[in-house]
């Protein structure tokens, strides 16, 4: 973290993740590996991280609570946020951070009113929202639907939220939208997408043989980008991304 001496605090530097764990299922043994997920968070560095595709606790016993798991492994702080629930238990995202967690909660996205288009599966999605009161940020994860009526509405229901938001915003995940999609376009409305800084390897998914990018992190203008990268690590069956960043003092 960085400080200017004196009375005004010019910015904080932190560095933050989004990967999708895949319930932790390791992407080459095929087993669920939590404490490899754990380990690429930690070789890693990250502050703050957007987890997706994560199980809670259900009555299958793989469904453990995974980002309790996962936090307590990092000594972190966690949150688990529902998007549905499965025959087996409960999915959805997780946040874990350095740093504590307030005002935690779980935007459920609307489901399409109309499921016509050739996907492999429709399923609930979610938002989740919460404030960093250390650092006076506001952060965002979600995993976006296959479907593009999916998409939209996640999209809506994303700048929605971002329309409340007055201080630094970081928002990440996998989207399932490649960067050239109009939707990402309307969300760069808002939000920078961190990939300008990119040097190396831009593709995210899947994690042996990548073929395009769908893993994001955004800031808003408070959030001077310094550096971004998709380390090519094969632990989930996609590659993490990460990016380092300013919180700028909103005054």
């Amino acid at each position: 973290m960085d400080f200017t001496r004196g009375r005004v605090k010019l910015y904080m530097q932190i560095k933050v993740m989004t990967f999708n764990i895949q319930h932790g299922r390791d992407f080459i043994k095929r087993d669920i590996n939590l404490p490899m997920m754990a380990d690429v968070i930690r070789n890693q560095q990250a502050d703050i991280i957007g987890l997706n595709e994560v199980r809670g606790k259900g009555a299958h016993v793989d469904y453990q609570e995974q980002a309790q798991i996962i936090g307590e492994d990092l000594g972190f702080y966690y949150y688990f946020g529902k998007a549905i629930d499965l025959p087996q238990g409960p999915y959805g995202n997780a946040l874990v951070s350095r740093f504590p967690l307030t005002e935690m909660e779980t935007i459920l996205i609307p489901d399409p009113e109309i499921k016509d288009e050739k996907v492999l599966c429709y399923e609930t999605r979610c938002i989740i929202k919460a404030k960093i009161v250390e650092l006076n940020l506001t952060v965002l994860i979600s995993h976006f639907g296959l479907a593009q009526s999916e998409q939209r509405n996640a999209t809506r229901t994303l700048i929605e939220e971002l329309k409340k938001i007055e201080g630094p915003c970081i928002f990440m995940g996998d989207l399932n939208m490649t960067p050239e999609d109009e939707k990402i376009k309307q969300i760069e409305e808002y939000l920078t997408d961190v990939s300008v800084k990119l040097k190396g390897n831009k593709l995210s998914f899947p994690s042996v043989n990548p073929e395009r990018k769908i893993d994001y992190i955004f800031g808003n203008e408070f959030i001077e980008i310094v550096r971004a990268e998709i380390p090519e690590i094969v632990a989930s069956d996609h590659f993490p991304h990460t990016a380092i960043v300013r919180i700028k003092d909103k005054k």
